[in-house]
């Protein structure tokens, strides 16, 4: 049960803290696993630059991957492009950094669920994964950020709550299809924050520990399977109890 294996299942943002570990634990249980990013550092043969933001570079990288493997079985919108100055708290947000953000990330991800869902529906089969998070379900508590420097993205509220209802519009639209649109929203994941937010964040969740990278992994892996072939328009909350508080 729950297999990958043999599935071309494609992972955007694939070089990051969280695509990379998708894409290790997807090529670790037999499914051709394929990174696509717009920078590698050590760059694998399944491994390809693509621009999210880009329309030339979606349609070519998808044209490329359908006349190597002949199908794309799954679909993980995964990356997360932003501007230099991210991280800004809300008052010293420049209006253009706010539509740059919400350009590149959103629309970014519009594009690629565009591009793909087409391909899919001549398949006739096909799942998609938006990866969302508990602030697009959420407001934040900024009291986890409190003696830190740290502060959570207005534009990051904005994305993924836009995320969240995309995905149920798109699961709705392409049902007809046997294609299935999720999204998986995370918790806090550890990456080394400064120790006061680890204590803050800690301190509030019910399961007191951040989440890891292969929490969501597990997640990712259930939705892509053949097993959550009825599961579309869902969001997997997986965030250690944060959003039952």
């Amino acid at each position: 049960m729950f297999s990958v294996k043999n599935k071309i299942i494609v992972v955007t943002g694939g070089s990051g803290l969280l695509g990379n570990r998708i894409i290790s634990s997807l090529r670790k249980e037999g499914a051709v696993g394929i990174a696509a990013d717009i920078q590698f550092v050590n760059k694998a043969d399944d491994d390809y630059i693509m621009d999210i933001t880009s329309e030339s570079s979606v349609k070519e990288f998808v044209t490329i991957i359908l006349s190597k493997y002949g199908r794309i079985d799954g679909w993980i919108n995964n990356a997360y492009p932003r501007t230099k100055d991210w991280g800004n708290k809300l008052e010293d947000v420049p209006f253009e950094s706010w539509r740059q953000n919400v350009d590149m990330h959103l629309n970014g991800y519009f594009l690629c669920c565009q591009v793909v869902l087409e391909e899919m529906k001549k398949q006739g089969y096909g799942s998609l994964i938006n990866m969302s998070s508990i602030y697009g379900l959420l407001g934040p508590d900024f009291t986890v950020y409190e003696g830190t420097p740290m502060t959570m993205p207005a534009a990051y509220a904005a994305i993924k709550g836009g995320l969240n209802n995309l995905t149920r519009y798109l699961a709705s639209y392409y049902g007809q299809h046997q294609i299935r649109v999720n999204t998986v929203s995370p918790g806090g994941i550890f990456d080394h924050q400064p120790e006061q937010f680890v204590a803050n964040y800690n301190k509030k969740v019910p399961m007191k520990r951040m989440g890891t990278p292969e929490d969501i992994v597990a997640a990712i892996h259930y939705l892509l399977t053949d097993e959550a072939s009825y599961v579309t328009g869902h969001n997997l909350v997986v965030d250690g109890g944060w959003s039952a508080i």
